[in-house]
């Protein structure tokens, strides 16, 4: 078949999350090589960067979870399919998997998934709910990890004669970018922040929540700061608590309660990310849990900067350790501290190092044309 195909991707949001920039990338890139590509999706941040004379948008209520509504949604998909006559319908969520699957068992569609995330299996009904993301044509993993994690916990509902495998997430490389920052920009950041930029910069970004280690990354600042009394620096946690108010409090609490208030400080958001690493001095990745892929390890390399961040996960897979930057022992806040000493003891030299190897790293393996590629030839091989 002629590569002029055409690609429908259904996902809840376009926020600035990986499923979702990994979907708005592909889907620029995909009439580059003369395919035709839609979003279907309820709303988000990154609707009004989409390019609409190559991308056409459409809005359903696809983030929803009620039953009714996914049969609705699955009904309005079919006619999509037929209207648009779509080749291929790419589904990056749970919900909007099962409105494609549907759709797809009308239509005879290929029905595509990537599996971003290990997802909540605490019970049989959530493991089945799950299971959606691994009954298409084609599944995709977003990492070797979530490779293997598909493999260990939903084995019985493979089909063992469909496509299954990885590909990489990958980042624009030319956005995350340091040599594209200007100065006045880095100025401002820091003026908006209210951050003198004559002491070190320990950047933790990752919305607020319990297992992305908040709690334990202020315990490592605090180990910090009782083995190096004499070291001044700043620690920037970067992120929403997306009304998790409580747990915000309780963080404000361990800050005052360690008498850190003078090294801490919460920004709620940050739309110009590659800003925020470019002024930052050291990036921390302390999840509690494994990350499927590890997207903050990935832009922090790209920006040349070093990253500390849990061995477990897609981390492993993305950090190259002791050398683009360095693994500590999850949940362990001394085994944090220790990592942030060693390398606010670095030289600028040692530093540049491991800046220039880690963009060196991103490029070769985790770069959005190489993400976008991949899909591209996969979705070849199902429609012949």
């Amino acid at each position: 078949m002629a590569s002029k195909f055409k690609v429908l991707q259904v996902i809840p949001k376009l926020g600035y999350g990986g499923a979702e920039t990994g979907c708005y990338d592909l889907a620029h890139y995909l009439p580059e090589v003369g395919c035709k590509s839609y979003i279907i999706t309820s709303g988000g941040e990154l609707i009004k960067y989409i390019d609409k004379k190559k991308v056409k948008l459409i809005k359903l209520p696809v983030h929803s979870k009620n039953p009714l509504l996914i049969l609705i949604n699955s009904i309005i998909i079919s006619f999509i399919f037929f209207f648009l006559n779509i080749s291929i319908v790419h589904a990056r969520s749970r919900a909007p998997a099962w409105s494609c699957y549907f759709a797809t068992k009308i239509t005879r569609r290929k029905f595509v998934t990537t599996f971003h995330g290990t997802y909540n299996f605490e019970n049989k009904i959530k493991k089945f709910y799950n299971s959606i993301m691994v009954k298409s044509d084609l599944l995709i993993a977003g990492s070797n990890f979530i490779f293997s994690h598909i493999h260990e916990n939903y084995s019985k509902y493979l089909n063992l004669k469909k496509k299954f495998l990885v590909i990489f997430r990958g980042i624009n490389t030319e956005y995350f970018n340091s040599n594209k920052i200007l100065q006045s920009d880095e100025k401002k950041i820091l003026s908006h922040w209210n951050i003198n930029n004559d002491k070190p910069l320990i950047l933790l970004p990752g919305r607020l929540t319990s297992w992305k280690g908040q709690e334990m990354f202020i315990e490592s600042l605090h180990y910090v700061k009782k083995e190096m009394p004499e070291k001044t620096f700043t620690a920037v946690i970067l992120g929403s608590d997306q009304g998790r108010k409580v747990y915000k409090k309780k963080l404000i609490r361990l800050v005052e309660q360690y008498r850190l208030q003078n090294y801490v400080k919460f920004i709620e958001k940050c739309e110009l990310m590659p800003i925020a690493y470019k002024v930052s001095d050291i990036v921390v990745s302390s999840s509690l849990e494994p990350e499927a892929f590890g997207r903050v390890s990935v832009e922090a390399q790209s920006m040349e900067k070093p990253i500390l961040a849990s061995n477990i996960g897609g981390s492993k897979e993305t950090i190259i350790d002791d050398k683009t930057g360095f693994l500590f022992e999850a949940k362990n806040s001394e085994a944090l501290g220790k990592k942030l000493i060693h390398v606010l003891n670095l030289d600028e030299s040692t530093l540049k190092f491991i800046g220039i190897e880690g963009r060196k790293n991103v490029i070769k393996k985790f770069n959005i044309e190489k993400m976008c590629f991949s899909t591209y030839s996969e979705y070849k091989k199902i429609i012949k």
